[in-house]
């Protein structure tokens, strides 16, 4: 296997990753147009570590208008193996309260207009996510957080909303009946195309709030999230860093099969496929198509 390198992107309220060692900025260009923002590469020990904030410094774009094809394509272009999204979000259930860490391992997407896949016509794959999150990996982040004494919980659902504005109560309400554990704005449908880019993916959920189902809690504020939030960074970025210091040196095989997921997936025949988009492909699928 090849060398790991953890890539983070970080969400609300995570526009940097201080603590790191031999720091360099870099802005790789993507034909999938722009990402979020310049790469900061660096290390945390032995391990090489490549920073994104996915609304950029100063939170300038929101969850609609992130890039999120180019935010995966740059950080495959810059050999990320395995990717740690951090990601604000709100509960539906009493027990996992603000300040809590959820390691999910589903997610239902309930987004629209967002690009959701490098492939389409000229080039049609279909990959499995039918186990978003890579187990391993999320093994890694538990260990870390429970080696850190953060309070956090493994396993768990996110639904993915499109935003900006947060739930009217009579979605709050459904999305809770239905069983869903936390809902946000991001997580769809950047692990689609972290799974078609064959980088393991695993979401930190950060609990803020309690959307707006909890009658003594009332609807959200921005306000109260956004306390929430600086108190989550600096444990975020605890967890970032004993993640990196105990990360494994080469590239563990995913045991949901993140790390060759484009095996068998592009069905469209040789002689059929579109050369400029077989172009912007190079990163994503470079490993099948340079074989081919």
């Amino acid at each position: 296997m090849s060398a790991a390198v953890l890539g983070i992107i970080g969400g609300s309220g995570i526009y940097d990753l201080p603590g790191l060692s031999d720091l360099r900025e870099e802005r790789i260009e993507s034909p999938w147009g722009e990402p979020s923002d310049v790469l900061r590469f660096g290390r945390i020990g032995d391990t090489r570590i490549v920073f994104l904030p996915r609304h950029g410094r100063g939170h300038a774009i929101p969850p609609s208008e992130i890039n999120y094809r180019a935010n995966i394509d740059v950080m495959k272009r810059a050999g990320v193996t395995d990717l740690v999204s951090l990601s604000a979000c709100g509960s539906y259930k009493a027990e996992l309260y603000p300040g809590l860490f959820v390691l999910v391992d589903q997610f239902v997407d309930r987004t629209s207009g967002r690009a959701s896949s490098f492939f389409g016509r000229g080039c049609v794959a279909h990959v499995s996510v039918a186990h978003p999150v890579g187990p391993a990996l999320q093994g890694l982040i538990a260990a870390a957080a429970a080696a850190e004494g953060l309070a956090f919980v493994r396993g768990g659902t996110l639904v993915t909303m499109e935003g900006p504005q947060f739930s009217t109560y009579a979605e709050s309400i459904t999305y809770k009946t239905l069983g869903y554990d936390l809902i946000g704005m991001t997580a769809m449908p950047e692990a689609k195309l972290a799974r078609e880019a064959e980088i393991t993916y695993a979401t930190v959920a950060m609990v803020t709030d309690f959307d707006c189902w909890h009658e003594e809690h009332g609807p959200v504020d921005v306000a109260a999230v956004v306390k929430v939030l600086h108190d989550n960074a600096d444990k975020a970025k605890r967890l970032v860093a004993r993640l990196a210091a105990d990360f494994p040196k080469e590239r563990v095989p995913c045991p949901a099969g993140s790390h060759n997921a484009l095996d068998n997936a592009i069905i469209t025949a040789p002689e059929m496929r579109d050369p400029a988009l077989l172009a912007k492909l190079d990163a994503v699928a470079g490993r099948l198509l340079k074989a081919a």
